[in-house]
């Protein structure tokens, strides 16, 4: 009986230790990297600007958008300073042939951050690109999952789930304002459909 508890125990250790090491990894280290479709769209959480160069040069981004914006009183979900924000735009123009977009947007967005997004995506040239936000599980989630749902013709529902593993309880569940606004969100297409 001793033994199957020690088992227990250290079973349950193990999966805290390894949980907790992957989000150490994860938020620290690879800045919540992620890829959201090979070769086109990438998504993080802000990358320090003396490590950006190795992550354009790896997957050949061309350009990076950047959701911050400071001055907001979230300072959760928005902690973001302006000497960040211009020491990544420093950084970017040292890159040739990188692009960098500003689309300051609040964790739901609003159309003209849409408008924004739409323009910088529909051109061609601008890819492979690299969505971020401050932590990279809010708002580049978000606008990757709008991505999905433009480019990708994914559903609502798979893009809305392709953020997280586990959609429940997170920011994106049934009932919070980024998974109603994804699960209710009509794409360009319906609408236009609608129109006619």
């Amino acid at each position: 009986m001793k033994k199957n508890k020690k088992r227990i125990g250290f079973l349950v250790l193990a999966i805290i230790l390894f949980f907790g090491g992957k989000e150490i990894y994860d938020m620290n280290i690879n800045h919540n990297f992620e890829t959201i479709m090979e070769g086109k769209v990438y998504k993080s959480g802000v990358i320090p600007p003396d490590e950006l160069e190795r992550y354009v040069t790896k997957y050949h981004i061309k350009s990076i958008v950047d959701l911050r914006f400071p001055g907001t009183t979230d300072l959760k979900n928005n902690p973001e300073i302006p000497a960040e924000l211009t020491a990544e735009q420093n950084a970017v123009a040292k890159m040739k042939g990188v692009n960098y977009f500003n689309n300051g947007s609040d964790q739901v967005p609003k159309q003209e951050n849409l408008d924004r997004f739409f323009k910088i995506m529909d051109d061609k040239a601008n890819y492979p690109v690299l969505i971020h936000c401050y932590h990279g599980i809010g708002r580049a989630e978000m606008y990757s999952a709008l991505y999905r749902i433009e480019y990708e013709n994914f559903t609502n529902e798979a893009a809305r789930h392709g953020v997280r593993t586990l959609v429940k309880f997170s920011s994106f569940d049934d009932g919070t304002p980024k998974g109603e606004y994804l699960k209710s969100y009509k794409s360009r297409k319906q609408l236009a459909a609608e129109k006619k």
